[in-house]
């Protein structure tokens, strides 16, 4: 059986509402070991004590604002600006110290 595909035509800064209480995640796609998702922030950090460590690989490219991300071993920051990318390997336990307060910081995050 033959699957039609509807393409459409997105952009990564539509749909973001005035106000995020919460960072803002979407999935742009998924499928088998990868998922691709844009990451709004604005003001938002991980939690006192927290870190993510991910079984899986991400790479991150910042569109838009900035961003400070601290690495936990060995124990360092990394500040990103548009246009900036990281790749973090599986279990590389990091988090978002902080995100431009004033402006959405938009990430596009792949998982793999």
């Amino acid at each position: 059986m033959n699957k039609k595909i509807i393409m459409q035509a997105n952009h990564m800064h539509a749909d973001i509402p005035a106000v995020l209480p919460t960072e803002l995640v979407h999935v742009l796609a998924a499928g088998n070991d990868t998922r691709i998702e844009r990451i709004v922030s604005q003001g938002h950090c991980s939690p006192p004590g927290f870190w993510y460590d991910q079984p899986e690989n991400e790479w991150v490219l910042l569109l838009q604002g900035q961003a400070l991300l601290r690495f936990e071993q060995p124990d360092r920051t990394l500040r990103l600006e548009a246009g900036s990318y990281v790749n973090i390997l599986a279990h590389e336990k990091h988090r978002v110290e902080w995100t431009t307060p004033e402006t959405e910081t938009i990430w596009l995050a792949v998982f793999y």
